[in-house]
């Protein structure tokens, strides 16, 4: 799919005149990839509503932030203390954690450069966090959590919330990011919340 975008855009370019990956020739048997489904209204109810019983501290901090802000993931596990202002109510997004060799955390700048952002912090969100140290990450202190801890933490959290679906972090931002668009009709908020390059991206 990437490919046939950017052969397209090659055409339109007129760099060539057709794309190849068109051709009657090249036969693709992979599937389409499909938009991440968003949670329902009653489903985010739910989990916000019953934050509280979710037995963990770290996991009801994790829920608090992942379920309530439009962040990716490695984003979200690069999180520091220093980077929450509960006086301004803002998160500050500069870093970003990766796990390419299994789970050995790679520390690093986020995905683009509009990644960088400031984004408002949710009051909702707010109560369950209990600041540490500056330099720490807020999920896992000195060394940020791994994408298994993350998984094993996903499933408690849905266990603890007797919720009928999967965890899900990606789902959230995609919810989140379909709200803000739905109540603002304003895709560049919507772009500026993401941390997207481009609004057709979002």
């Amino acid at each position: 799919m990437v490919l046939s975008m950017i052969l397209d855009a090659a055409v339109e370019d007129g760099f060539i005149s057709r794309n190849p990956v068109k051709s009657k020739k090249i036969k693709v048997t992979g599937k389409p990839s499909e938009f991440t489904k968003c949670y329902s209204v009653d489903q985010m109810r739910h989990i916000i509503r019953n934050i509280s019983k979710v037995q963990a501290p770290l996991d009801r901090t994790f829920l608090a932030i992942q379920a309530l802000h439009p962040m990716r993931l490695e984003e979200v596990l690069g999180l520091k203390w220093e980077d929450v202002d509960t006086a301004n109510m803002s998160i500050s997004i500069c870093r970003a954690v990766t796990h390419p060799d299994r789970n050995q955390p790679e520390i690093k700048s986020p995905k683009t450069e509009a990644s960088n952002r400031v984004i408002g912090l949710s009051s909702l969100a707010a109560k369950y966090l209990e600041p540490g140290k500056p330099t720490d990450f807020i999920l896992g202190g000195t060394r940020p959590l791994s994408y298994t801890q993350v998984r094993r933490m996903c499933n408690r959290i849905q266990k603890d919330l007797g919720f009928d679906d999967r965890i899900t972090p990606i789902r959230f931002r995609t919810t989140i990011l379909t709200d803000i668009y739905a109540n603002s009709k304003d895709v560049k908020l919507a772009q500026s919340a993401a941390g997207h390059t481009t609004a057709a991206m979002t």
